[in-house]
């Protein structure tokens, strides 16, 4: 997942090498945070936005549910999107409750300082 847009999109792919290169020499990996998804979905544009102060301390992961290999998730949330997990865990549904997410965070944070 890219958070660049038009013109700014080759500056992505060239410095995302050096970004997984980094990020792989780095004791401390960043939790995934995933969205489950379809396409339109103005609620997921907008628990996007609101995502943005946060981007980089997760890695995002987009799941489209509407995608034939996605079916299962499609019956779990098909009238609950946006719906986050971090870490393969449950997280929140329907926005972002930033303070859900940034107490999450933190723990997870912390608990990367101590191992």
């Amino acid at each position: 997942m890219f958070w660049f847009q038009g013109n700014s999109m080759q500056l992505a792919k060239s410095s995302f090498g050096l970004f997984l290169r980094n990020l792989s020499a780095s004791k401390t990996t960043l939790p995934v945070l995933t969205l489950f998804t379809k396409d339109p979905c103005p609620l997921c544009d907008e628990a996007k936005e609101v995502l943005k102060p946060y981007k980089n301390r997760f890695i995002l992961q987009e799941v489209d549910i509407t995608l034939p290999e996605n079916s299962a998730w499609y019956e779990k949330y098909k009238f609950d999107i946006p719906v986050f997990h971090l870490n393969d865990q449950f997280l929140m549904k329907h926005q972002v409750n930033t303070s859900k997410l940034e107490k999450q965070l933190l723990k997870f944070e912390q608990q990367g300082a101590t191992d």
